[in-house]
């Protein structure tokens, strides 16, 4: 199987000190992995260093087959962040089509038209509004639209639903795990919920200690798209009692 991602004995750091420590880990291609750990743990400069953002201080990061920042300037991987990030001055659809206009040479041969996007996203209505004017579930589509928009192989998430009150956040969980369905592009997606990490993943790696290192993994074996009405499962239970074990 095409690996869309692989670091290998990797530790990092800054300048306050170690944050991880000889992690391995590969996701292949239209893969949904989840990263979970306790607050401050380190998820997010896993992120950082698959985005090709911060450097490893040992071992090796490859992201499709190469350097991360060449996959990230090539945009062949897709970053959302917690909060949306959109450009206050821009409309919805503005928002969806930058990626496509900035750097235009290097966009994915695979990139969809930012209408259809705005379509998937249900968001065709708000087209014309700007960010102030959308709801925290809305903004939220349109950072997604937006990284999806260049057809990405690999989309990194954090903790995109973290801001959201909990029966919005369900709703719009739904919606995005439909959106990078379609579009089938692995995933990376951290969340300090472990039933949502359940709930979307294909299998769950768990950071503990410090710094941090993988305690261990729980894959999840109900298949993919998973509709509202398996929240109850059994299976899913399980193995989010099992995630937890790996963090006590």
């Amino acid at each position: 199987m095409t690996t869309a991602a692989e670091i290998d004995g990797v530790s990092a750091g800054y300048a306050t000190g170690p944050v991880l420590a000889e992690l391995s880990l590969r996701v292949d291609a239209g893969e949904v992995v989840a990263v979970t750990g306790r607050s401050g743990i380190g998820k997010t400069t896993l992120l950082r260093l698959l985005a090709g953002l911060v450097e490893p201080s040992a071992g090796r990061v490859r992201v499709l087959g190469g350097a991360a920042a060449d996959a990230r300037r090539a945009k062949r991987l897709g970053l959302v962040a917690q909060d949306a990030r959109l450009h206050p001055w821009l409309t919805v659809l503005a928002n969806i089509e930058l990626p496509l206009r900035v750097n235009v040479s290097a966009s994915h041969d695979g990139a969809a038209a930012p209408r259809e996007w705005l379509e998937r996203a249900g968001l065709a209505a708000a087209a014309a509004r700007y960010p102030h004017e959308l709801s925290g579930g809305m903004r939220q589509r349109v950072a997604l639209a937006r990284a999806l928009v260049t057809a990405p192989d690999l989309l990194l998430m954090d903790e995109p639903l973290a801001s959201l009150d909990e029966i919005t956040r369900e709703e719009v969980r739904g919606e995005i795990v439909d959106l990078w369905s379609a579009s089938g592009c692995a995933v990376v997606y951290v969340t300090h919920d472990l039933d949502e990490a359940v709930l979307v993943a294909d299998r769950v790696v768990v950071l503990a200690g410090r710094p941090a290192r993988i305690a261990g993994e729980v894959r999840v074996t109900l298949p993919r798209p998973r509709p509202r009405s398996v929240v109850g499962d059994a299976g899913l239970a399980r193995a989010a009692e099992a995630v937890r074990a790996l963090l006590r």
